[in-house]
Order: C-alpha cells, then structure tokens, then sequence
C-alpha cells in the first residue's frame, strides 16, 4: 500500500478439498475469504503478493501465467460465482446472450441447440427464462445473483467458488442455489462456498472452515461442528451462539484492522477465555488455532 504498509489478507491459510466434497468457509465481513478466492483465480489486484502454492491436479494456481489461467483455468477448472454479480456481468448484452457466448466457448454447443442450451443453463440456476433478454440493470440483485450462478455451472468445472451466492435471495430460494451447487459437486467435483449464512453451510457442507482476521482458525467435519461437541474454537463458538436460534448473543467488540493484526492471537481481544499464553499466536493444530479451544458440548438450538 502507500507509504510501503502492508494488509495481511489471508496468512498461512492451509486446507485441502476432495472431488465430491463441500467445504464451506465462513467468517465475519473483512476476513479474507473472498481475498482467498481471488488469489485461486489469479484476480488479485496488481499491488498484491502471493507465497506458497495452490494446486489443482498438479497445476499450480499461484504460479501460473496469465495465459494458463484464462484460457485453461477459469471457467474450465475452476468455476466462479462472484460475491458482485453486477459487476461480472456484461452491462450491455443480455443475459440469454452471455449464456450463449459461454455456452459456445466452454461447451461447443452451436446454433440450432445454442438457444435451448442457453434456457437449460439459466432454468438450472433457476433464472427464469422469461427474463432472458433483459440487461443486467434490469435485474433485481437476487436475479444477478441467479444468472452469475447459472454462467458458473455451465463449464461444469472440477472446483467451484461460490462466493456469497445467496445474496439478495429469499430463504427457498437460498436453499434451491446451494443445492444445486451442493449436486454440481457430484462424485467427481469439488465445491467451496464462502458464506455467511450458516444455515446454507449446514445444508450442504461436508466440513466448514471458519477465517478470522486473515487467517483459518478451525477446520471440522460440518456434523461435528453444528452438532455436538460443537466448534472448539472460542469464535467459531461465538458465530453459533450469534444465531437467533441459539443464544442470540452477539460476539463483543470487533476484529483488528488487517493493516494492524496483533502479534499474538487476532481473537484475545474478544474472547473472556484469553490469558497470558494468548500474546503467542497459535498455530493451526488438529484442526483449530487456540491455546485454550473450548470441550464443552454446545447447547442444542431451540425450538
């Protein structure tokens, strides 16, 4: 940044994602979940820096060039749901026309099936398809969200991110799109959904990881970690309680800047379990980062 400062967006962020599995990763606004996506896509802004590796079938997301990634990566090999749909969506072409052009490059198909193809793809998002030749500004954000998610399926990519894709949709709805998503995935197919609704992450997920300030700091078996024993880390434990079918209590104060994260744990600040050893940061062990992960089993939701 200017002045030579430095934004931690996502640090030593280590997880792995099987064909046929749902990993849903959750966490406030601001923590670096879509930062990470970004980074798996190559859409990182120019002033950013990448370490480490990514690889997807023995590609390396990180390294490769600009060439790879647009023309054997993105859309192919990795599917994109963007958290702006608005924004990724051609402002003056048509939805059915987008479908098309997509259709075309990724799948082949061509005229007379293209327009039939194009209807398929869009009803598989559940985008009606009596608003398919209407321009993106004449879409309600609910239906942004549906067309993106309809161009993402169309390559049938090994992985997918869907980044907030249930944003502007009502609860069926939410439910119909992380679904399909969730069926997308298949046997053979890989699904990262970036949520912040947990109720969409217990759906369909396999196993959720949750990022705070940067960095993952729990990684469980989703039955585990909405059911008993519950999260062990003291904020995961504290987006569960948040709900207004728990306890309804929200988690006080509010996470560091990532321009200043502390030295120690991002948490103590927060957490009325924090102590002295909490000045050294904790390392990600057998699936969470805290000196003093919780064991209690949580509370049952309410009815």
């Amino acid at each position: 940044m200017r002045g030579g400062a430095h934004v931690s967006a996502v640090t030593d962020a280590r997880f792995d994602l099987a064909p046929g599995e749902c990993l849903a990763l959750v966490g406030e606004s601001g923590c670096g979940k879509s930062v990470l996506a970004s980074a798996l896509l190559g859409l990182l802004p120019g002033n950013a820096e990448t370490a480490g590796s990514a690889l997807l079938d023995g590609l390396d997301l990180l390294t490769a060039d600009e060439r790879t990634l647009a023309r054997t990566v993105r859309g192919r090999r990795v599917g994109l749901v963007p958290q702006s749909p608005a924004a990724h969506l051609t402002p003056v072409r048509t939805v059915r026309s987008q479908l098309e052009e997509t259709l075309r490059e990724l799948t082949g198909v061509r005229r007379p099936a293209l327009r039939p193809a194009a209807e398929a793809a869009a009803e598989r998002a559940s985008f009606p398809v009596s608003h398919l030749d209407r321009y993106p500004h004449q879409l309600s954000g609910g239906l942004a969200q549906r067309a993106a998610t309809a161009l993402a399926l169309i390559g049938d990519a090994p992985l997918l991110l869907a980044d907030e894709p249930t944003t502007g949709l009502d609860r069926e709805l939410v439910d119909r799109t992380v679904d399909e998503l969730r069926r997308h995935a298949g046997d053979d197919r890989a699904l990262l959904l970036i949520t912040h609704d947990l109720a969409a992450a217990r759906r369909v997920a396999d196993r959720v990881a949750v990022m705070y300030a940067s960095r993952v700091v729990e990684i469980a078996a989703a039955d585990d970690f909405f059911g008993a024993p519950g999260p062990r880390h003291p904020y995961a434990r504290g987006l569960l309680d948040a709900l207004p079918e728990r306890e309804f209590t929200p988690i006080p104060g509010m996470p560091p800047e990532l321009s200043a994260l502390p030295d120690g744990c991002a948490f103590a600040a927060r957490c009325a379990g924090a102590d002295e050893t909490c000045a050294t940061r904790p390392a990600l062990t057998s699936g969470v980062a805290c000196h003093h992960p919780v064991t209690a089993a949580l509370e049952a939701p309410r009815a």
